[in-house]
Formats: C-alpha cells, sequence, structure tokens
C-alpha cells in the first residue's frame, strides 16, 4: 500500500511544472524532455554567467552586457531580483518601507473586496499552489496584493486579468510586498492606461499594432480588412494579460524578463513575431472565423515552446522598432480613437 501511494504520489509531481502549474493529460513527455535536455544547458551556462556578473557587481547597473544577459534569460534563482531591480520596484519599496502593509490595514471598500474575492477561485485553478489545500497557499496572498493596489491605485481599482498578474509575480517572488511593487512599476509606469476603466493605453496599443501590421506585414494586415476584424478581437488578451496562458509559462517568464528592463515594446515584438512567423496560415483565412482560429492555433506549438530561439527571434524577426515610432505612432492612434469617442 505505501509503495502505491509512493507511486501515485511521484505521478502526481510529474504532473505538475516547475511553477506549479499541472500538466493536461495528452501532455507530451516525450518532446518535452528532448526539449528541456537542451534548454536545461543552456539554463545551467547562463546561471553561472549570472553568479559571475551579480558576485563581480553585487548590483545591477543598466549596461549592454546586462540588456544582453536579460534577453538570454534570467536564471529563477536571480529573475526577482533583477525584476525589482530593473523595473525600479525595489527603490519604490525602500523609498516607502511599511506602506504596503499601511494600505491592508487602513482602507476598508467592501465592493472592491467583493470584487477580488469573487475572481480568487478563477484564478489559475490549474496551478497547485493557488488551492486552499496548499501549504502556504497563494490565494490570501494574491487577495492582499490585488486589494492593497486597488487602494493604492483608486483610479485603476481593480479589474480581471490583474489576477494573472500578480498571481505571477508572487509565483516568482513568493513575497506580497515584492509583488506588489512590481504590480506598481507595470500598471503605473510600463503600461499606463491598460487597466484604467476607458483601458486608453490598451486600446491604443491594439491599433498600434495594427498600424505595425500594416507597415511591416501588409498582406496579413490585408487579410484583416477583406474579413473586417477589428485588432481588438485576436489580441486584446495577448496585451491585458501579458501572454499569460496565452503561451507557454516557461516562454512567458523570459518574455517577461525582458518587460520589466526593455518596457512595453517587447509585447509588440512578440506579437509582430507570431504574426510574422505564421503569415501563411493567416493568409489561408476564408473569413473571420477562420481568422480568429489562425490566431489561436498560432499561439501553440514548437515554435512557442521552444523558448530560446524564440526569443532570440523576436529580436529579429519583426525588424527594427524604436520607442521614437512606438511613440509616434501612439499619439496618432490616440487621436483617432479620441476622435471615434467624440
Amino acid at each position: 500500500q505505501l509503495e502505491v501511494n509512493h507511486l501515485k504520489h511521484f505521478s502526481f509531481w510529474l504532473r505538475i511544472d516547475p511553477y506549479g502549474f499541472e500538466r493536461s493529460e495528452d501532455f507530451d513527455f516525450e518532446s518535452y524532455e528532448e526539449l528541456m535536455s537542451e534548454y536545461l544547458i543552456i539554463c545551467t551556462r547562463r546561471s553561472i554567467k549570472w553568479s559571475r556578473l551579480l558576485k563581480d557587481t553585487g548590483k545591477v547597473q543598466r549596461t549592454v552586457k546586462l540588456k544582453r544577459y536579460v534577453r538570454k534569460g534570467i536564471p529563477n534563482e536571480h529573475r526577482a531580483f533583477i525584476w525589482m531591480t530593473a523595473s525600479g520596484a525595489q527603490e519604490q519599496l525602500e523609498k516607502n518601507p511599511g506602506y504596503y502593509q499601511s494600505m491592508l490595514v487602513t482602507h476598508n471598500d467592501s465592493k472592491l473586496v467583493e470584487t477580488i474575492r469573487t475572481d480568487l477561485n478563477r484564478t489559475f485553478p490549474d496551478n497547485v499552489l493557488f488551492r486552499k489545500s496548499s501549504d502556504p497557499c497563494l490565494q490570501k496572498s494574491l487577495f492582499n496584493v490585488l486589494l492593497a493596489y486597488g487602494y493604492h491605485n483608486p483610479s485603476v481599482g481593480y479589474c480581471q486579468g490583474m489576477n494573472f498578474i500578480a498571481g505571477y509575480l508572487l509565483i516568482i517572488t513568493k513575497d506580497e510586498e515584492k509583488s506588489f511593487w512590481l504590480m506598481d512599476a507595470l500598471i503605473g509606469r510600463i503600461l499606463p492606461d491598460y487597466y484604467s476603466p476607458a483601458m486608453l493605453g490598451l486600446k491604443t496599443d491594439q491599433e498600434v499594432l495594427g498600424e505595425l501590421v500594416k507597415l511591416k506585414i501588409p498582406r496579413v494586415w490585408q487579410v484583416m480588412v477583406k474579413h473586417n476584424v477589428m485588432w481588438t478581437l485576436v489580441v486584446s488578451r495577448w496585451f491585458i494579460c501579458l501572454y499569460i496562458d496565452i503561451l507557454p509559462v516557461e516562454t512567458v517568464m523570459r518574455i517577461w524578463d525582458c518587460l520589466f528592463y526593455e518596457g512595453s515594446k517587447i509585447l509588440f515584438r512578440v506579437a509582430l513575431t507570431l504574426i510574422h512567423h505564421n503569415q501563411a496560415l493567416i493568409e489561408q483565412a476564408k473569413s473571420l472565423p477562420d481568422v480568429c482560429q489562425a490566431f489561436k492555433d498560432l499561439t501553440q506549438g514548437p515554435f512557442v515552446e521552444d523558448c530560446h530561439p524564440f526569443m532570440q527571434k523576436i529580436f529579429t524577426e519583426p525588424g527594427s522598432l524604436s520607442m521614437a515610432t512606438l511613440t509616434k505612432l501612439r499619439a496618432t492612434c490616440r487621436g483617432r480613437l479620441a476622435e471615434g469617442e467624440s
């Protein structure tokens, strides 16, 4: 009986990935092992280099070398530290001692509490770390982080999508206060107006992606126009969930490494790479539902699962993408949206 229990326990943990997510019933272990055997060699090599870099400097200074290191992936043991320092979250935490705890004890908004509670059980039901039976259970921490952020930024409060972001931050940092300040960096500085009630930043960036596709992948843009597909229909979840539940977990973590270091243009690089690489698939679409299906299909398969070459591709396949170009396109698209609403 003991042996049977051990086997059951072992087979259960085989079904869990390193971040606590349960693998699907049809998970292809053979392909995964093949992929991971190569990726683990890369990770080990990167880990040694990162340890050397941090041992030499002890702190993080923005250099060409560090940017290159971030693009090649931050080892899990250094991820929280680099995200915190690169995004400015660490500086905010140190400037505001006790602030996070004060948000939890000095406010009381029953409507906000209820809204967040409603979403808790919907947040990663496939992750063992968020189950009530788990010890520690991250659900309570998730509630605290979202509540504190809602009080901290009342113009945003809470909206769907923020629960997944806070959840990922907790998986990596295992720390409420750090997750709170990383939320502040993302929502307040890196992605302004993505989660505000009007979601103007989000709507703008979806239109900007459309303009970039028109410039860089015109045949896909023609398909979208032909079938009258609005960009928000196919990419809004990419942007609002920052690719969570869209792309494989390890790939999302690698995208976030660059997001915290380089800012929002990474989201465009990923989107353009996915679209460019699957141009032929999108061009086959004969109707609006076909286009939607193609956009769903292009976020699955070996191309996105093998995260190391995928991350190399996002910096080559879309070509140049400067902040100046993005700023100009954002101004144009924001103006167009404002006109449309008036």
